[in-house]
């Protein structure tokens, strides 16, 4: 019979239980796409339809290792949140914000193109 996690925590030392959080946070903190679309609670089918896409192209773009920023932005944006892209140096950390707003920096280059 499964022990209850309270029961199994109790049990362990300060250092332990510390261990566990800090991994835990890390956990949370770090996740791959897919795992984020499930924490926030959807489904591929559901991030699809948000997107204007098939599922299977979710499913598809879940599974790559490189993509466009734009659309990993497109993607966050469905799933309710804010893309940020950080350089992180030893010395502080940088916000990079050229891509705030793709979507308008896309229109004015395409207005540019057709002129």
């Amino acid at each position: 019979m499964a022990k209850p996690f309270r029961t199994l925590r109790e049990k362990m030392s300060p250092e332990a239980r510390a261990r566990a959080a800090a991994k835990a946070e890390q956990m949370i903190r770090d996740m791959p796409l897919d795992e984020l679309r499930e924490a926030r609670s959807l489904t591929q089918e559901q991030l699809a339809k948000a997107l204007g896409v098939e599922q299977a192209a979710v499913s598809k773009m879940e599974r790559r290792t490189d993509m466009y920023v734009s659309t990993l932005q497109t993607a966050i944006k469905a799933m309710g949140g804010e893309l940020e892209i950080r350089a992180v140096f030893p010395d502080g950390t940088v916000r990079i914000d050229q891509f705030r707003d793709i979507e308008r920096l896309g229109n004015r280059t395409a207005g540019r193109r057709s002129a």
